[in-house]
C-alpha cells in the first residue's frame, strides 16, 4: 500500500510502528475533500510538493504514532514547536499540553474569553470534537513556498466544511479556512527540529460560533473586544 501525499505510513520500516488507534490511518476522505477543493496542483517532485508531502506527514506522525521514536520526519530528540511567536515546546511539552489541536490552539486570552480553551481538552476530546464538526476531514495544502531546505518557509491553507456541532453551536455546512505562514528547520534527513507557526485563530474558531447557543454572538463578541479581534 502507498499513500500519495504522505510518507512512513506503510512498508517494512513501519512494521514495528506503534499507532494510536492500532492501526495505520486512512486518509481517503480528507484526500477527497484536498483533491476537490486545493487551489494549487504541485507536480511531483517540485519544491512545493515535497514541502507539502513534509508538512502532511509531520502531522500524521504527531496526530497518530504513539512512541516519538517512531517518528522519520522528526527528530524527536530536538524538535520544538512554536506558534505566533510563543514560548518554543518540547516534544514532551507539546504532548503534555495535549498535542494536536491543543498545540495548534494556544491562547493567552483570559477562561472566561476562550472560543477554545486547550487548558480544559485531551487528545482523545479535542480529536473527538473537530472529527464530528469537521467528518470529511481538515485538508491541508501549500500555496507557496519562499526558501528551501535548511530553512523552509512557506504559505498555506488550511479548509473544512462545518457539518457537525462545535461546542453547542449548530453545523453550518458553510466552509471554513484559514491562511498563514511557517518557517520549517530541517536537518541534512529533511527531518523537522524546529518549526514555527503564524496564523490568526480566531479565523478558525470564529467561523464555528455562527448560530450561537447565546444571544450574545462570537461577532458582537469579537468586535467588542481589541484583544480577541487578533487572538493567536
Amino acid at each position: 500500500m502507498e499513500d500519495k501525499y504522505r510518507s512512513f505510513i506503510y512498508g517494512e520500516g513501519e512494521k514495528n510502528t506503534t499507532w494510536v488507534l492500532g492501526s495505520p490511518p486512512n486518509f481517503d476522505i480528507v484526500d477527497k475533500l484536498f483533491e476537490e477543493g486545493r487551489t494549487k496542483i504541485w507536480p511531483l517532485g517540485s519544491l512545493e510538493e515535497k514541502v507539502q508531502r513534509l508538512v502532511k506527514t509531520m502531522e500524521m506522525e504527531l496526530f497518530h504514532k504513539a512512541n516519538p521514536q517512531d517518528y522519520k520526519s522528526i527528530d524527536a530528540t530536538k524538535f520544538t514547536f512554536i506558534v505566533n511567536g510563543r514560548k518554543p515546546l518540547t516534544l514532551k511539552e507539546l504532548r503534555q499540553l495535549g498535542g494536536g489541536y491543543n498545540g495548534f490552539l494556544q491562547t493567552s486570552l483570559p477562561e472566561e474569553m476562550r472560543m477554545y480553551d486547550p487548558s480544559k481538552e485531551t487528545v482523545e476530546s479535542a480529536h473527538h470534537l473537530f472529527t464530528t464538526t469537521f467528518p470529511r476531514g481538515f485538508a491541508f495544502e501549500i500555496l507557496q513556498v519562499y526558501s528551501d531546505a535548511p530553512v523552509i518557509a512557506y504559505k498555506f491553507r488550511h479548509w473544512a466544511y462545518m457539518e457537525g456541532p462545535f461546542q453547542g453551536h449548530p453545523p453550518t455546512g458553510e466552509l471554513v479556512e484559514f491562511f498563514g505562514v511557517a518557517i520549517f528547520e530541517v536537518d541534512e534527513q529533511m527531518r523537522v527540529i524546529k518549526v514555527e507557526f503564524f496564523y490568526d485563530r480566531g479565523e478558525l474558531l470564529g467561523a464555528l460560533m455562527k448560530g450561537s447557543k447565546s444571544e450574545r454572538s462570537v461577532g458582537d463578541l469579537k468586535m467588542g473586544c481589541p484583544v480577541l479581534r487578533n487572538t493567536g
